[in-house]
């Protein structure tokens, strides 16, 4: 990823931080190596952390693991523009069919194991290798869909792809 792609995931995680203003600290964790960031995140109570890409060549999807990590989360909520995860590239295959739920092994069957600054998939390799060693769960479903969205949050059955072992 370049710069630019890292600031463009910096303007994104500002439109999430506006929508989210009552819930989130009102900074974005770019540096998900420095411990004083995510107590920072956490200290007056706020459950939702924004964060962003931090540099060149370190995936959203990868930083968000290991944000999960050292905050010892559980899950992972990774918001796309697919509603969810295919068997095969639904672009270039017409009877590529949904997903609901998966194990990590078979996810890391269908992304691979290289990982290449603007991969076009669902979640990437390399973060998907990371997930799997630390035992987290990755739903996930379509950013635009507010209504879905409210369904994952409150617990109930929603569209999306869980991803766990």
């Amino acid at each position: 990823m370049t710069w630019i792609g890292v600031h463009s995931t910096r303007l994104n995680a500002q439109l999430i931080k506006t929508i989210f203003k009552t819930y989130s600290h009102p900074r974005i964790n770019k540096n998900p190596r420095t411990k004083e960031d995510l107590m920072n995140h956490f200290e007056a109570g706020e459950k939702i952390m924004v964060a962003a890409g931090w540099r060149p060549g370190w995936s959203t999807d990868y930083v968000a693991t290991i944000l999960a990590k050292r905050l010892r989360a559980e899950k992972v909520l990774n918001l796309s523009n697919v509603k969810y995860v295919c068997d095969k590239d639904p672009k270039k295959f017409k009877d590529a069919k949904k997903i609901k739920t998966i194990n990590w092994a078979d996810f890391r069957l269908i992304v691979g194991d290289k990982w290449d600054p603007g991969l076009n998939a669902p979640f990437d390799p390399i973060a998907s290798k990371h997930a799997q060693e630390i035992g987290l769960k990755v739903i996930v479903a379509e950013g635009r869909n507010i209504e879905n969205l409210e369904k994952i949050f409150d617990g109930k059955k929603f569209e999306g792809t869980v991803i766990c072992d």
